[in-house]
């Protein structure tokens, strides 16, 4: 497979690269590390990278601004994204051929071209591994390229802390950091928070409660975000915060949007994903996402991790 996108990248002059809404480092990392790889490889092609941007991660790369027409006989790339109906920018059904870089389940098999590689630690891993395979046949790395690659693997593995994390991983990571970035810089960047979220991480390390079998959960309603100043986007951060409780198995965050409440579901060893496909979501095994309509189904979900937790031996 990766010959065969290799040799599809070689047959269009316009790439456009697309990744999925809402995105975190390993979105970007993949997408934009994708770019300047093939902007490097490949200067005389144009190689765009377009989505919504998150200011958070403006640091990293911004993204281009292109017209519809760009995408007349253009490949397309989609880095990170599982399902098309999230995938950032609806144009890119527009494209002459699409390809699917993922690492997340194969459970809506789009694209003419599909590598999905469920036991990487993240796209970003597999787009360096796609360089791997590709250096002797012109493709090309630079610091810009390695920079985004590694800050993606980073944020996808919890900084090498996450069971994702592998021997193949650390080889990797070992490789990019000896081309010219800084990685105290990305370190600083990627972890640095605002005050109103330490302060809201701290109402959450306050207030979050504790289920049977090991669940634990937190509501943040638009009222509560608004009194700490602070974005759904921003409270979806904090998720990570509970895996430090003795004791935990799984939990979850309720996170209240304008017409839908986000569902973030995270996990030290029972399988949650089935349960995020439940309530219009899905995602990794342990680290998963769903969307529920009303805090009426707040109860359901809890009661839904509680039946995976007591099951796990």
């Amino acid at each position: 497979m990766k010959e065969k996108i290799l040799d599809a990248i070689k047959a269009y002059e316009t790439i456009i690269v697309h990744r999925h809404i809402r995105p975190d480092p390993d979105a970007y990392g993949s997408q934009c590390g994708l770019v300047e790889v093939l902007k490097e490889s490949f200067p005389e092609k144009k190689v765009y990278a377009v989505g919504q941007e998150d200011p958070s991660l403006y640091f990293l790369r911004r993204v281009d601004q292109i017209a519809d027409e760009v995408y007349k006989g253009a490949l397309v790339i989609v880095c990170d994204t599982a399902n098309q109906d999230r995938i950032s920018d609806d144009r890119y059904k527009m494209g002459d051929k699409l390809i699917k870089i993922d690492h997340h389940p194969n459970e809506d098999p789009y694209g003419d071209l599909l590598w999905v590689d469920t036991d990487a630690s993240s796209v970003s891993e597999m787009i360096y591994e796609f360089y791997l395979f590709g250096k002797e046949k012109g493709l090309k790395m630079n610091d810009a390229a390695a920079r985004l690659l590694y800050a993606g693997i980073v944020g996808d593995t919890g900084r090498f802390l996450f069971p994702s994390t592998t021997e193949k991983t650390f080889a990797y990571a070992g490789e990019l950091i000896h081309y010219q970035f800084s990685r105290t810089e990305v370190y600083d960047k990627m972890y640095e928070q605002k005050l109103n979220l330490v302060k809201l991480n701290g109402y959450v390390l306050q207030n979050f409660e504790i289920h049977q079998h090991g669940v634990a959960s937190m509501v943040l309603p638009k009222k509560l975000l608004s009194e700490y100043d602070a974005t759904a986007s921003e409270a979806s951060s904090l998720v990570g915060s509970l895996g430090d409780v003795a004791g935990m198995k799984a939990w979850v965050f309720f996170i209240e949007e304008d017409k839908q409440i986000r569902v973030r579901l995270r996990s030290k060893g029972p399988v949650i994903n089935e349960v995020a496909r439940m309530f219009n979501g899905g995602g990794h095994p342990l680290a998963s996402g769903a969307t529920i309509y009303s805090w009426d189904e707040v109860e359901k979900v809890v009661k839904e991790l509680e039946k995976v937790c007591k099951d796990e031996i």
